[in-house]
C-alpha cells in the first residue's frame, strides 16, 4: 500500500500540469470572462433596466419592472432551478478531462520506454503490475476528482457573479439558493458518478494502454489509426456484401466496439449512445440527483460489463508486454 502511495504521487507531481493546471486555466477563463460581462453589465447600468417587455404571440402585451415579475413563488423556483443545474456551468471545465486523460494513457508506459528510463524504474523494487495500475488510478480515479472540485469551485463562483447580476435587478436570490439543500449535495453527486465513470472508461483506458507498452512509435497513430481504418474496412465490406443481399452490421460494430475504444473517456458516455436516458426537466431543471440514478442504472447494461471485461484483458495484456518491451 506504502508503494502505490508513492507512485500515485509520483504521477500526480510528473503530471500535474495536465492534471491540475489544464483544468483550472480552464476554470479562471470561464470566471474571467463572466467576472467581465457582470462587471460592465453593473458599471453602465445594462443590468438595471427599469422595465422589461412581455411579448406574446410576437406582441407587445405588457410593460412591467423585471422586480415585480419575482415574487415570493417564483424567487423560490429560480432559486432551485439555479442550485439544481449550477454545477452544469462547469461542463467546459470536464471538456478538458477525457483529452488529458487520452494522452496520459497513450503516453503512460511509451514514454519510459522512448527515454529510456524504464530501466530504472525496473531496478526498483516496484512490479510491473503496481505501476501500470498507479497510472490507471491516476488517469480514471485522481484525475476526475480533481476536476470535479476544480469545475464545482469554478461554477460556484460563476453562480455568485450570476447573483450579483440578478442583484441589479432588484432580485435577491442569495438566500434562497444559498439555502437550497441541493447547491451543496451537486458536487457529492458527482464524485458518487465516478465508480460509474471508471467502469465506462475501463475499456479506452486498457486500449490506450495496451498500445503504449506495445507501439515502438508513432502511439498516437496505432491508437486512432487503427480503430478508424477498421471502421472504414468494415463499412466497405458491409456494402459489398449488401450487393449480394446480406450484412456484417457494420454499423452496429463501429458505434458499440469501435466508439468504444476511443470514447469511454468522455463523461457521460453512458448517455450518448441512446442506451441509457437522461432525465428529462420537469420545468427546474434537471436535478442531478434523477442524473445520479440514471447513471448507476446504466449498470444494469450488459454491453458495460462486456467493455469493462475488455479493458481488464488489455490491462493485463499492457502489465505483461512490460515486462520485456523496454526497448527505446
Amino acid at each position: 500500500m506504502n508503494t502505490m502511495k508513492w507512485l500515485l504521487r509520483r504521477e500526480f507531481w510528473e503530471h500535474k500540469g495536465g492534471f491540475v493546471w489544464a483544468p483550472l486555466i480552464a476554470a479562471i477563463i470561464m470566471v474571467v470572462l463572466v467576472a467581465g460581462m457582470v462587471g460592465y453589465g453593473v458599471s453602465t447600468d445594462k443590468f438595471s433596466t427599469d422595465s422589461i417587455t412581455v411579448r406574446v404571440g410576437g406582441e407587445e402585451v405588457q410593460r412591467t419592472k423585471m422586480a415585480t415579475l419575482a415574487t415570493g413563488h417564483s424567487r423560490t423556483e429560480m432559486a432551485s432551478v439555479a442550485a439544481n443545474n449550477y454545477i452544469a456551468i462547469g461542463a467546459p471545465v470536464f471538456i478538458v478531462l477525457p483529452t488529458v486523460a487520452f494522452f496520459y494513457f497513450l503516453a503512460a508506459l511509451y514514454d519510459d520506454r522512448r527515454d529510456r528510463s524504464i530501466l530504472f524504474w525496473k531496478s526498483l523494487p516496484i512490479s510491473d503490475t503496481n505501476t501500470v495500475l498507479s497510472k490507471l488510478l491516476t488517469g480514471l480515479l485522481l484525475a476526475p476528482v480533481i476536476t470535479v472540485g476544480i469545475a464545482s469551485a469554478a461554477a460556484f463562483v460563476i453562480l455568485i457573479l450570476a447573483g450579483i447580476a440578478v442583484s441589479a435587478q432588484g432580485i435577491n436570490l442569495f438566500a434562497p439558493v444559498l439555502s437550497n439543500v441541493n447547491l451543496y449535495l451537486s458536487p457529492v453527486y458527482l464524485l458518487a458518478m465516478i465508480p460509474v465513470y471508471i467502469l465506462w472508461a475501463l475499456p479506452t483506458a486498457g486500449w490506450l494502454l495496451l498500445v503504449s507498452s506495445w507501439a515502438k512509435s508513432k502511439v498516437f497513430l496505432w491508437a486512432v489509426g487503427v480503430p478508424l481504418i477498421v471502421a472504414v474496412l468494415l463499412k466497405w465490406l458491409d456494402y459489398m456484401l449488401a450487393l449480394y443481399g446480406t450484412t456484417i452490421n457494420a454499423d452496429w460494430i463501429i458505434n458499440n466496439v469501435l466508439e468504444t475504444l476511443l470514447l469511454g473517456l468522455v463523461p457521460g458516455a453512458w448517455f450518448m449512445d441512446g442506451g441509457t436516458a437522461l432525465p428529462v426537466s420537469n420545468g427546474h431543471g434537471v436535478n442531478m440527483l434523477s442524473v445520479l440514478g440514471a447513471s448507476w442504472g446504466s449498470l444494469a447494461r450488459p454491453e458495460l460489463w462486456v467493455g469493462a471485461a475488455a479493458g481488464v484483458a488489455m490491462i493485463v495484456g499492457a502489465i505483461r508486454l512490460r515486462r520485456w518491451r523496454d526497448e527505446g
